[in-house]
């Protein structure tokens, strides 16, 4: 069945992980271009001082206190999103936390955590979306948004929990892409693969070394992957990476895969440890802090992708080829093996 999408403006969304890093920058993208929203996170201050926020642009919005591990609070945002405006159009699965350490020295308590968010969060939204959009008997359809990564494709050390609830992130996506085709359901499925981006992300992870974590280059400014993740709204699309890196990575873990062991055995560690200590900010276990979209970090972040642009018009095939060769280069040009 044909997937039509509203324009942006004459939809509603709900948005999950709305108070910090991409939730943040498509929350405040969409408000400006005139959609109305259900925001979603845990920390109910700072849903408060995001709304408020909202308001005084003039947009339409509801908050909504709830954990996406949790099936039950989850409906709850269902059921806000029907009563305050009749339900929705999109639905953003992007709550997501993450965990640094060597996997053997993580308690299990911690990486269950991690996987009640970063997929059983993605399982709970898409499922309840794909009722309400899908399965209902108006069945109005609609577009279910999940982040991704690029470690949905290609596993790195000192994140591999993370990287492992990416993985099943898109096995997910791409079963219940397959599955709501099937029944007929007008409902576009999403994948975003992003790769590094320059939100709080690293601050906010549960952290089992000891130094801060921090983020390897090429990194991008959140409204590249926002812009990418509103496109999806109103385009039907089946994924979508954003940043030349998470393409170039994919491609080499897949035709190289022993050599991108190596890789990024060798330069993924050295460049996911900063030379801070800990600050021990977190967001596993507890609300992450704040209205905080944007980090800082010592190498310099892009205002755009090359490549992201060129896939989303794909009349610019040829930068997407150079935007993958260069997030290539990036990952190894400075490659160094540092022993710690």
């Amino acid at each position: 069945m044909a997937v039509s999408l509203k324009k942006l403006a004459d939809q509603i969304l709900v948005i999950t992980g709305a108070t910090s890093g991409i939730g943040l920058a498509t929350t405040r993208l969409a408000a400006e271009r005139g959609a109305r929203l259900v925001v979603v996170a845990r920390d109910e201050n700072a849903l408060e001082a995001l709304v408020d926020e909202l308001d005084q642009r003039g947009a339409a919005a509801v908050a909504v206190a709830a954990d996406v591990g949790d099936p039950e609070q989850v409906r709850d945002v269902v059921e806000t999103a029907i009563h305050q405006f009749g339900g929705f159009d999109t639905w953003v699965n992007n709550a997501g936390v993450s965990l640094f350490g060597y996997m053997t020295d993580q308690p299990l308590e911690d990486q269950r955590r991690l996987f009640d968010t970063d997929y059983w969060g993605v399982v709970h939204g898409s499922l309840e979306a794909a009722r309400h959009l899908g399965m209902r008997t108006e069945r109005h359809g609609g577009a279910i948004i999940n982040l991704g990564s690029v470690v949905s494709d290609r596993a790195i050390p000192l994140q591999g929990m993370y990287s492992a609830a990416k993985h099943a992130v898109k096995g997910f996506t791409d079963a219940l892409r397959m599955e709501l085709e099937e029944l007929g359901a007008p409902v576009s499925v999403t994948l975003v693969k992003p790769a590094s981006i320059a939100t709080p992300f690293p601050h906010h992870a549960g952290n089992h070394m000891d130094v801060e974590p921090t983020l390897p280059p090429p990194l991008y400014e959140p409204n590249v992957v926002a812009e990418a993740i509103l496109h999806c709204a109103e385009h039907p699309r089946r994924d979508i990476r954003v940043g030349g890196a998470s393409k170039g990575i994919a491609m080499l873990g897949h035709l190289a895969p022993r050599l991108a062991d190596r890789i990024m055995r060798r330069s993924m560690i050295p460049k996911q440890r900063s030379d801070q200590p800990p600050q021990h900010i977190g967001g596993l276990h507890r609300p992450a802090p704040g209205v905080w979209q944007r980090a800082d970090f010592d190498q310099s972040v892009a205002g755009r992708s090359r490549y992201t642009q060129a896939s989303l018009h794909p009349a610019l095939t040829a930068s997407a080829i150079a935007g993958a060769v260069l997030g290539i280069a990036a990952l190894t040009g400075t490659a160094r093996r540092k022993r710690y």
